[in-house]
């Protein structure tokens, strides 16, 4: 089994490791250790299921009939296929949220590369940098908007009004940069691909319940159910379902142990590291101006430090040093933790869960192809956002 195992594997042995031996030494305090793991609790039962549900669901072909529709839909044109994938990729995030779209909507996106006959990897980098870039606007997006809703004590209404030109203008600038750096490249002379036929698939029963499933998964956290209660409803349908019909699809392999041990690691190797003066060095990176530059300084604070040690702690800790009632200030943050965290795999639970889409597709993006291209479209991404959050003062 260890010879078995990839760099993601050890490095979130790695993780829990570490913050083992913080909680054992005393440097993470048990009772700190315990707050945060109710905290990250919910989260962690949301990534075992959700994974569960989508594995289930691609399995029973769901994601199948979806991209042969998608790509019927396009008729054929490589440019509309573009715009129909970033309309999707960035409506699911906004209305839904970002682990949701990197969940159920890779699969798609790699199936309708597969039905249509074109290259994968524009249509799954689609997904992921939408899935950052496009979780601005509401607060269910992202859990970081949850928690910056709350500090601010924005309505919804008043959170979306705040973000939507923001988020207009990093979803152009993410549209700019997907079509630069990946879709142009798989442009033909004629600008068309070969439409799929309709596709119909092999266990129409199991198809049909994956499809009600994944209704009444999107249906729930539309009504505002709990993310851990609604996808923990639709692992079981679907577990039930093929245990009767498929028994072999369910096995110990569909336990996401990677995510599950990286999340808890992570969690206690921030806290230990904030004991030890990252607390200390953010709020000297961030400082307390509320004009422009504290905003460009929380933003670029952000982005950086959301890549280096993911993007939901690195929120909170830095949303810990920034002065209450500095607004601009914190959705300065809130714009460099969401649509920053590009460049490195670990930098969202977002990307993480990309990654095992992925892997179960057989697809395995060059990494330095990932890190330059990232690089770019978060540095582009994050300006024209924060620029025009600025821009709303006047």
């Amino acid at each position: 089994m260890v010879r078995r195992l990839d760099w993601s594997g050890w490095l979130a042995l790695g993780l829990l490791a570490l913050g083992l031996v913080a909680l054992a030494t005393g440097l993470v305090p048990a009772a700190d250790a315990d707050t945060t793991l109710r905290r990250i609790t919910p989260i962690l039962v949301f990534l075992l299921s959700v994974l569960i549900l989508a594995e289930l669901a691609a399995r029973a072909e769901f994601f199948d009939v979806l991209a042969a529709r998608m790509a019927i839909v396009a008729r054929g044109s490589y440019p509309a296929l573009f715009g129909l994938s970033v309309a999707l990729a960035a409506l699911t995030t906004m209305i839904l949220n970002l682990d949701t779209t990197a969940v159920l909507l890779t699969p798609v996106m790699l199936a309708v590369a597969a039905r249509a006959g074109i290259a994968p990897l524009p249509l799954a980098m689609t997904t992921i940098w939408l899935a950052n870039t496009a979780s601005l606007l509401l607060p269910v997006s992202n859990l970081t908007n949850l928690l910056a809703a709350d500090r601010v004590g924005l309505p919804i209404l008043g959170f979306a009004e705040r973000m939507a030109l923001p988020q207009l203008a990093a979803l152009l600038a993410t549209a700019a940069c997907l079509w630069f750096c990946y879709w142009r490249r798989g442009l033909r002379p004629d600008r068309s691909f070969q439409p799929p036929p309709r596709y119909r698939p092999r266990d129409p029963v199991l198809f049909r319940t994956a499809a009600v499933t994944c209704g009444f998964f999107v249906l729930g956290i539309l009504v505002g159910v709990p993310i851990e209660v609604v996808s923990v409803a639709g692992a079981i349908v679907l577990l039930v379902a093929f245990a009767v019909r498929d028994r072999g699809a369910v096995h110990w392999g569909l336990l996401p142990w990677r995510l599950l041990a990286l999340v808890g690691g992570l969690f206690l190797v921030v806290d230990a590291v904030g004991r030890l003066g990252l607390s200390h060095l953010l709020a000297v990176l961030i400082g307390v101006d509320p004009g422009l530059a504290g905003v460009w300084r929380s933003a670029a604070v952000g982005g950086v430090l959301a890549n280096l040690i993911n993007n939901l702690p690195a929120y909170v800790a830095a949303e810990a040093v920034v002065p209450l009632g500095h607004t601009d200030q914190l959705l300065g943050l809130l714009i460099g933790t969401n649509a920053g965290p590009l460049v490195l795999p670990w930098a969202s639970l977002a990307t993480l869960l990309w990654l095992e889409r992925c892997r179960a597709a057989g697809l395995r993006p060059g990494w330095g192809r990932f890190l330059r291209t990232g690089a770019l479209t978060a540095t582009v991404t994050v300006t024209a956002a924060v620029t025009v959050l600025l821009l709303q003062r006047w």
